[in-house]
């Protein structure tokens, strides 16, 4: 147990039962643990496997490679279409938690082993991201925006691409596009 951690543990939370049995499954299989944004996160040589966190309607495990189990319990979660890697497992009770709990410690030792033999989730490429129509013509009529939205690094041009798709509406995705050109041009992502 790390000291650090023990303020997520002992604050007043509706999970707070829920926290306590899942961080002991996870200590119990020997991952390191860790406050990393302000949750627990377990290690396994200073590679993230698992965080605890929580939410209104569940607390959950978060697998950082879940994409690469094998959820043989059918249990993970992809937590949107555009989460690569991650995947979830979610609870709503204690008694769901001492229910799984073979099977969590079956998935951590599963992450573990993935980490080991070095396997990493084949992240799709930027190019793969389709771009919105809006923004392909804009990128067509101002060759500066296209220089400059190419000169970003993939995870910004990823970032940028996602935002801009999330619309429905194509008013919408114009005005999106139109309020990012300022921080495209000074090279910067969506949230720096």
């Amino acid at each position: 147990m790390n000291p650090k951690v023990d303020f997520f543990f002992n604050k007043d939370s509706q999970w707070q039962k829920e926290y306590q049995k899942l961080r002991a499954i996870v200590l119990d299989c020997g991952l390191v643990e860790e406050l990393k944004w302000g949750v627990p996160c377990y290690t396994h040589q200073n590679t993230n496997i698992v965080l605890i966190h929580g939410f209104k309607d569940y607390c959950a495990f978060l697998f950082h490679q879940g994409a690469l189990l094998n959820d043989s319990a059918e249990i993970l979660i992809q937590q949107t279409e555009n989460v690569q890697a991650a995947r979830q497992i979610r609870f709503t009770n204690l008694q769901e938690i001492v229910d799984l709990e073979a099977t969590l410690k079956a998935y951590i030792y599963e992450a573990i082993e993935a980490e080991k033999a070095g396997l990493k989730v084949e992240l799709k490429k930027t190019s793969e991201f389709t771009k919105p129509e809006e923004f392909e013509q804009v990128l067509e009529e101002n060759a500066a925006l296209k220089t400059a939205f190419e000169a970003l690094t993939p995870g910004r041009q990823r970032g940028y691409l996602l935002h801009f798709a999330q619309p429905k509406q194509s008013k919408n995705r114009v005005s999106r596009i139109e309020k990012s050109i300022p921080q495209i041009f000074a090279g910067k992502g969506l949230n720096d």
